[in-house]
């Protein structure tokens, strides 16, 4: 990747993403077309290949870019810190609100490119999804103490669970074309309520202590 793209002013490089983002969203990788995106983006695209040396390049870029912010933004607010599973997941929304203020079609470009087809990127898409799949399971789970949740409960399986309730809740909204931050929040707030009711141990509160206690 051309490396003056980094040096535009963050405005115009937030233009190109976000632009890249909408047009990719709305088709498939082959019939997106590049001239929409630099169109949008308010450059030509002669300049828009200066930057990027061709379509696949700006296609995983924004790939690259979505894992970026959001591992970024994850920290920022600290979910990797959390001993609370519960609150990590809320942490977590949290974080997927200000990403789709700041990005409003980067959820619907990541699910568009998790099931491209085009061998061109879906080979190296499902490579890095992998990779990145493992390293945030691992990074969840390794701080929590199994003790406070049901006997015998498969943490990898619950965990699994919640993550694609999140993500489909996530999409119903994207879908919906109308971010509601508050909503969001009050729908994710009872739903992790209900989760610490099936979940938890009898008689825990998060933090793996004894109600009383």
């Amino acid at each position: 990747m051309n490396e003056k793209f980094f040096s535009l002013p963050e405005e115009k490089q937030q233009a190109i993403i976000n632009a890249g983002f909408r047009v990719f969203s709305q088709n498939t990788y082959k019939k997106s077309p590049v001239s929409e995106i630099a169109s949008e983006a308010g450059i030509s695209k002669s300049l828009l290949f200066y930057y990027f040396r061709n379509k696949k390049e700006l296609y995983l870029f924004l790939w690259e870019k979505c894992a970026q912010v959001t591992i970024e933004y994850m920290r920022e607010y600290g979910c990797y810190d959390k001993k609370d599973l519960f609150e990590m997941m809320y942490s977590g929304m949290q974080v997927k609100i200000r990403i789709m203020k700041q990005y409003p079609d980067m959820g619907v470009f990541v699910i568009k490119a998790f099931y491209e087809k085009d061998p061109e990127v879906c080979g190296e898409i499902q490579k890095s999804y992998q990779k990145l799949k493992g390293l945030s399971a691992s990074a969840t789970l390794a701080g929590i103490d199994p003790g406070q949740f049901a006997e015998g409960l498969d943490l990898r399986m619950m965990y699994r669970e919640m993550y694609l309730a999140s993500e489909g809740y996530v999409w119903e909204m994207v879908s919906s074309g109308k971010i509601d931050a508050d909503k969001m929040e009050k729908d994710f707030t009872e739903i992790i309520e209900f989760w610490k009711s099936i979940f938890l141990r009898k008689g825990q509160v998060p933090g793996g202590t004894a109600k009383g206690e």
